[in-house]
């Protein structure tokens, strides 16, 4: 079944790349776009996987709805702006969640064609081959910075913390689809993200793929992620996300004492 999803969602290039879709966008908010190239890959991934897994819930960005057990969740596009920009670096990201834990994942990049999948306890993949998060040390690590871009009022306290980590580390990354950044991290391109705020369908897919690379993955109090409701992440190999979640439990400890 994983192998069908797999193409199923890597036929979603074709609504991607349909011009008359991405020139039609909407705004939910400030700095928040949706395109129909949003709606149209949630609307076909809820048809086309309702007829495989009939009976499953679907958790999706675009739709109203909550968390079941069994699950799709599904970001439709992570990195709308991106989409809109023609930046390039936008995802499809699915995850399944059954028996209370991300059992399987893919998160797909339309415009490299760059498929990242795994299946609970089989390891994770890029393109089909095995990867695994890297061994570097916090002070040579490359850290993806989450600064929220919909929440600008939380930018003091992002970019005071970010400044506080850069000092720290080779250099901090942009790149602004989450579910890029855990597989990145998965795969060894960088070390470690951080973000205040993200939505479940943002971070479900990767969350799999990152924990069968070798990587963790905590909120900012260190806790397992929920994928019932909004959280933080902390994000990278075992060394490089054990010193974030230190300087980040610091830097708030500091801002309540």
């Amino acid at each position: 079944m994983y192998d069908r999803i797999i193409e199923l969602v890597k036929s979603t290039k074709a609504i991607v790349f349909d011009k008359k879709l991405q020139e039609d966008i909407k705004m939910k908010g400030a700095a928040d776009f949706v395109t129909a190239v949003d709606t149209g890959i949630s609307n076909y991934l809820k048809e086309e996987l309702g007829k495989i897994t009939e009976g499953y819930g679907f958790f999706s960005e675009e739709e109203d709805g909550s968390l079941s057990d069994p699950c799709w969740i599904l970001d439709p596009i992570d990195g709308t702006t991106n989409l809109v920009y023609g930046y390039g670096l936008s995802s499809v990201s699915l995850a399944l969640y059954s028996g209370g834990e991300i059992v399987f994942g893919v998160v797909y990049n339309p415009y490299t064609d760059e498929c990242f999948t795994s299946v609970k306890g089989e390891g994770a993949y890029y393109n089909g081959e095995r990867i695994h998060v890297s061994s570097r040390p916090f002070s040579e690590s490359i850290i993806e910075f989450g600064a929220g871009s919909t929440k600008k009022h939380l930018a003091d306290e992002n970019f005071e913390l970010g400044k506080i980590i850069f000092k720290q580390v080779v250099d901090l990354r942009r790149i602004c689809s989450s579910a890029l950044s855990v597989c990145y991290i998965a795969q060894g391109r960088i070390d470690g993200y951080f973000e205040k705020v993200l939505k479940p369908w943002d971070i479900a897919a990767g969350y799999l793929i990152l924990k069968e690379a070798g990587g963790c993955m905590t909120d900012y109090d260190g806790k397992d992620i929920s994928f019932a409701e909004p959280t933080s992440v902390i994000v990278g190999n075992p060394e490089v996300q054990a010193k974030l979640t230190e300087i980040i439990r610091d830097f708030y400890d500091g801002k309540r004492g």
